[in-house]
């Protein structure tokens, strides 16, 4: 005989022995009669008999906030600090968005780093019409935001690229660290995570917080 926690056997002498469920005889007594294995993972035991429901919506959301592919792309000083961004130690790839794509058919996000001047513009205006959509941009350091310290006497340089192309998310800074521009990864997860695809929604930007994470919409 079996409960839950213990199994009674009989003896020779017609005594009935009690073996603990501690024990490994207990263990291997279950295993000899065909009770099933007492060691099952934690997983099974977890996740066995839940569900998980979402909508298509937050699926679909979650998936492109979680596979971002930025355009291998850069105009100056501040795509250094973008490749030290997508190297070992600050780690794009966590985000999803480490995969840097070298033709803009295949990428979604453009972070323009560095100084946008007028001869540029017309091919960073190109290349982010040959992206797919949705398609995103990120603004990092101050000469693509505003100029930087060419606004005053930089004839050839263009004023802030939303000039050229529109921006979703600015990173200031000269150049902005790392973390800044991870910072702007996650805005721009924020927003796609905002997403509607039902017809004439009204889409609320999550609220940015300063521990990192986003508040919902109320």
């Amino acid at each position: 005989m079996t409960t839950g926690h213990s199994i009674e056997t009989p003896t020779a002498d017609g005594t009935v022995c009690t073996i603990s469920s501690k024990s490994a005889a207990f263990k291997a007594a279950t295993h000899e009669v065909g009770y099933g294995t007492t060691d099952m993972t934690w997983i099974e035991g977890k996740f066995e008999e839940n569900v998980i429901t979402t909508t298509l919506e937050q699926a679909m959301n979650w998936a492109r906030e979680s596979s971002i592919w930025p355009m291998t792309f850069g105009l100056a000083c501040c795509a250094i600090e973008m490749m030290a961004t997508g190297a070992s130690r600050f780690d794009l790839d966590r985000f999803g968005a480490g995969a840097f794509r070298a033709t803009p058919r295949q990428a979604d996000l453009m972070i323009v780093a560095g100084t946008v001047t007028f001869k540029m513009a017309s091919r960073v205006r190109r290349l982010y019409e040959q992206m797919p959509d949705p398609k995103y941009v990120i603004a990092m350091g101050a000469c693509t935001v505003g100029g930087g310290p060419y606004f005053k006497h930089g004839y050839h340089v263009v004023k802030g690229v939303d000039l050229v192309v529109p921006v979703d998310v600015y990173v200031p800074g000269c150049p902005p660290r790392p973390e800044a521009l991870l910072e702007g990864v996650m805005r721009i997860q924020d927003k796609i995570k905002a997403k509607k695809i039902t017809k004439d929604a009204i889409e609320q930007m999550p609220v940015a917080h300063h521990t990192g994470y986003a508040q919902a919409p109320v």
